[in-house]
C-alpha cells in the first residue's frame, strides 16, 4: 500500500511536470534545474552567469529555499525578475515538486523570457527524485566538498545532464583529488560534460556560458 501510494505522488508530480515543459516549449524558454549541497557556490555561480547573459539573452529566477530571502536578494541584483519560494510554507520541504514550480512560473510573463533559472533546494538527495519540467538538470559540486559525494549521492548524479566543479581556484590550498571527483562522477554518469569553474574568479567560466547560450539558442531557434 506504502508503495502505491509513493507511485501516486510521482505520477502526479509528472503529469504536472509535462505540462511545465509543455509551457515552457510553447514560449520558447530554455528551463534548467540547478541542485546541489549548501555552501557549493551555486548562488555565486547564478549571480555571475545572470550578468554575464544579461546582454545577450533575457533571464527569470525561480529560488527555492526552506525559509529566508537571502538569495533571492541577491541574484534580483542582477536586474533578472526573481521568484522566491520558501518551503516551510509546505512543511520544510527539501526539494521544489512540478506544481509549487508551476505556481511560480504563473508569476513570469514568459514571452519576456529567454531563459528560466530554477534554484533548486540545498541538498543532494530530494530535488533530484523530481522531475519539474526543466530542459536540463544541473548539479553544482565544489572542491570544498569530499571527492565521493557522487558515489554517495548517486542519484542526483546519475539524472543531471551536465555538472558544474566549482570553487577551482581553492584547488593549491586544499588536499583535494580533482581526478578522483571526475573519475567518481563519470563512474556514476559516463561522458557526463564537467565545466571546471571558478565562480569567484569567474576562471572556466565561458564553457558553461556557451553550453547555456547552445541551450537557449535551441529552444529560441536562433
Amino acid at each position: 500500500m506504502e508503495i502505491q501510494v509513493v507511485k501516486k505522488v510521482l505520477d502526479a508530480n509528472l503529469t504536472v511536470a509535462n505540462q511545465n515543459r509543455d509551457r515552457f516549449s510553447r514560449h520558447c524558454v530554455f528551463a534548467i534545474n540547478v541542485m546541489s549541497s549548501p555552501g557549493s557556490g551555486k548562488t555565486t555561480l547564478l549571480e555571475k552567469t545572470l550578468t554575464r547573459l544579461a546582454p545577450e539573452f533575457r533571464a527569470g529566477v525561480v529560488v527555492g529555499d526552506v525559509s529566508t530571502t537571502h538569495d533571492a536578494e541577491r541574484l534580483a541584483r542582477s536586474g533578472a525578475p526573481v521568484v522566491q519560494v520558501n518551503t516551510d510554507e509546505f512543511g520544510g520541504d527539501c526539494h521544489l515538486a512540478a506544481h509549487v514550480v508551476a505556481s511560480a512560473i504563473d508569476r513570469f510573463d514568459l514571452d519576456q523570457l529567454d531563459l528560466l533559472i530554477i534554484e533548486n533546494v540545498g541538498n543532494l538527495v530530494c530535488p533530484a527524485e523530481f522531475d519539474i519540467g526543466e530542459d536540463a538538470k544541473v548539479v553544482v559540486l565544489s572542491v570544498t566538498e569530499g571527492e565521493d559525494k557522487p558515489v554517495k549521492y548517486p542519484l542526483m548524479f546519475r539524472v543531471c545532464d551536465v555538472a558544474v566543479l566549482n570553487k577551482i581556484d581553492l584547488l593549491p590550498y586544499l588536499d583535494y583529488d580533482r581526478n578522483a571527483a571526475i573519475d567518481y562522477i563519470h563512474q556514476v554518469h559516463g561522458g557526463m560534460p564537467i565545466f571546471e569553474l571558478s565562480a569567484k574568479s569567474e576562471a572556466g567560466f565561458e564553457g558553461w556560458l556557451d553550453w547555456l547560450r547552445n541551450g537557449i539558442r535551441r529552444k529560441i531557434g536562433g
